[in-house]
């Protein structure tokens, strides 16, 4: 088990002691000892032997964690799971509500569930409590209201979960001849309100009553020959499902139709109006011959126009059908021009897992090197490392380089720029570092002007190679900063500075729209990196490769595709 692993049954653990109502000094023993594991930069579950030497862990938490790494779980924390309502522990979800404040109203007003906890609330009798007050009472309520809403978009990687499982089950059906995604997440969009799926079989009838059968399926909001739509449910996440049911010779007009975007179908009518026909789901209509003409695949669909294969990701009426008509489409980068991940992180800093192990797996995908950047000094809830930890870092990657063939691990850091402009090393330590990464993990909400200043004087620096996630965004979840991009795009452009796509799904930053922009208005160059803190994060690929090509990304435009020699240049030659 890796350490986030352990640290989380220890959390856990903690939470349900205290919503228990245990004794606070022991509840605050297993959160010292999941910090400790947490922030450890050996992987504990080879210090079986050797438990107590960590920080604030005592016999009886190393006797837990033991357990832990043996069997995956605590039999602690199975029986408090008995004990406790079984609905309690889901209060947890609701923010604003910890373990203690959720043990007093379990205590005092016998609240065991979400729907005695809102109906206390809205009878006014949790302000009575110590510690609440009608300004809680009142957030409760509404952060209620908020936790039972399906959300109206979800991110990418959560939308490809349930659509993945759907299509599984889909594709079992004997009457089923092709089923594929379709709309916005094969086009692969960074948020998905509904999964679309275009079908192809001669039984419409059968298969949308099969359709509905589904374990999956919760709800059914429309069922017909043509259409079914119902709302599914996949590894606890909801989502609204349309499923379009035509016939085989029919499918690739359909599957182009609904992969959409509703800009680009209209851009097609307009080209094939040009001729005299019509585009629909089913085909294009000759009104002379009155045909209309299906084809056999999408490829087929677009030559019968005059065009070029347009992949799904540039199908957002964004310039494609100009340049598919003068025969200038960009040869999108794909996963397997990827040579390497310049953006992770290890035990040493807030990383689950040791370098071996990071490298080993990046080995596995077929890269040929990675570079180590953890966090610097300054960031310490991520356990940033001081200059002396990073030159201790620095012979364990010696190591690993000597013991994998065939591949490099480059000396690296993600280094906080301060607020106020000055970043976390001195040029001395980054000059004889391979490659660095500045980027910004605090004052989030500075006003443009000295948020736009305190970037470029980062880049202006001539050891700074890389900008990571550069408007600072968590969709949904956190606005960019306020920061003047073109100011940030004409800096890269003067300074070489490279500026990161994040894979991580939470991010995409740079997003699709801004690397279009700089690619053509700037001319910059990009590192796409996933920021994995596992070594199971780099998978996140997926998702920056997909926004890279939506950005309209080529291979030449990311230095992740370079062999090792020539990204060392780069990286030298940009400043």
């Amino acid at each position: 088990m890796t350490n986030a692993q352990i640290a989380a049954i220890l959390n856990e653990l903690a939470d349900f002691m205290e919503l228990s109502g245990e004794n606070p000094f022991k509840v605050n023993a297993y959160r010292r000892a999941a910090r400790s594991v947490e922030n450890s930069r050996h992987a504990v579950a080879e210090l079986r032997d050797h438990l107590e030497e960590l920080p604030g862990v005592g016999k009886g938490t190393a006797g837990v964690i033991e357990e832990i790494i043996a069997t995956g779980r605590s039999g602690q924390l199975e029986e408090l799971r008995q004990q406790l309502p079984p609905e309690l522990p889901d209060l947890l979800h609701i923010p604003g509500l910890g373990p203690k404040s959720i043990y007093t109203l379990y205590r005092e007003l016998d609240i065991t569930n979400l729907q005695a906890l809102q109906t206390a609330a809205e009878q006014q009798q949790i302000r009575e409590l110590p510690g609440f007050g009608p300004k809680k009472e009142q957030k409760i309520l509404e952060e209620i209201a908020r936790f039972g809403k399906r959300p109206e978009r979800r991110l990418l990687h959560e939308a490809l979960r349930v659509a993945h499982r759907f299509k599984e089950q889909l594709a079992k059906g004997e009457k089923i001849i092709r089923v594929e995604m379709a709309g916005s997440i094969r086009r692969l969009r960074e948020t998905i309100k509904d999964i679309d799926f275009v079908v192809a079989t001669r039984e419409p009838g059968e298969v949308s009553e099969w359709i509905v059968s589904l374990p999956e399926v919760v709800e059914v909001v429309n069922q017909g020959e043509t259409k079914v739509s119902v709302i599914v449910e996949a590894e606890g996440i909801e989502m609204s499902v349309d499923v379009r049911l035509v016939t085989p010779d029919q499918f690739a007009s359909a599957w182009h139709h609904f992969t959409g975007s509703k800009e680009h179908n209209v851009r097609i009518r307009q080209r094939a109006k040009q001729y005299g026909w019509k585009v629909s789901e089913y085909g294009i209509f000759n009104p002379e011959t009155e045909e209309t003409k299906t084809f056999a695949d999408e490829a087929d669909f677009f030559s019968h126009l005059e065009l070029p294969y347009i992949p799904p990701e540039l199908r957002e009426d964004r310039g494609e059908m100009e340049k598919a008509e003068q025969g200038e489409l960009p040869e999108l980068i794909r996963i397997e021009d990827y040579r390497g991940d310049l953006h992770m992180h290890s035990l040493y800093s807030d990383g689950a897992d040791s370098i071996y192990k990071m490298a080993k797996a990046a080995q596995e995908r077929g890269y040929e090197y990675i570079a180590i950047t953890d966090h610097s000094q300054s960031l310490k809830v991520a356990s940033g490392l001081t200059m002396d930890e990073i030159f201790e870092q620095w012979e364990e990657i010696q190591k690993v380089n000597e013991e994998l063939e065939n591949f490099t691990i480059l000396r690296g850091t993600e280094m906080d720029i301060l607020p106020d402009g000055r970043l976390d090393f001195p040029d001395e330590l980054l000059e004889q570092m391979d490659i660095v990464i500045a980027s910004i993990h605090s004052s989030f909400r500075q006003d443009e002007k000295t948020m736009t200043r305190r970037i470029v004087e980062a880049m202006e620096n001539p050891h700074v190679d890389i900008i990571a996630h550069p408007t600072g965004r968590l969709i949904q979840r956190r606005d960019p900063y306020q920061v003047d991009i073109d100011d940030l795009f004409q800096t890269a452009a003067d300074t070489g500075t490279i500026l990161e796509l994040n894979a991580n799904p939470h991010r995409l930053d740079l997003n699709d729209e801004l690397l279009k922009k700089a690619k053509e208005e700037y001319g910059l160059t990009f590192t796409i990196n996933t920021d994995a803190h596992s070594a199971e994060g780099l998978a996140n690929i997926f998702f920056g490769i997909a926004t890279a090509r939506r950005g309209w990304l080529e291979k030449q435009d990311v230095i992740n595709t370079m062999p090792l020699k020539d990204l060392r240049k780069r990286l030298k030659k940009g400043k």
